[in-house]
């Protein structure tokens, strides 16, 4: 059996005990606090919005992308954007 130890934050912790412990209480939040989740919701949402670009490809390459995704069954430009997303995350390395 795979067991992770997780790791909380002293207010996490004092949190989850209150939870466990029926104590939590909900406190309304001031006028500041909820502007700076506001804020923070629109910010975190603009970063899932998709901007339409041109990019210029070696017509073989295309070609080669296209044939892939019609293999996998996904539209090519989805491919790209899943390569592209994948290297921003980190789980494609890139060697030059």
């Amino acid at each position: 059996m795979n067991t992770k130890t997780i790791i909380l934050a002293e207010e996490e912790s004092q949190l989850l005990n209150e939870l466990e412990g029926n104590e939590w209480q909900s406190k309304p939040l001031s006028s500041v606090e909820m502007a700076h989740y506001q804020h923070s919701a629109k910010y975190t949402k603009s970063l899932q919005q998709k901007k339409q670009t041109t990019i210029r490809f070696a017509l073989s390459d295309l070609a080669t992308v296209k044939a892939k995704s019609q293999e996998m069954g996904i539209g090519y430009q989805n491919l790209i954007q899943m390569l592209v997303h994948n290297y921003a995350i980190g789980k494609i390395k890139l060697e030059i």
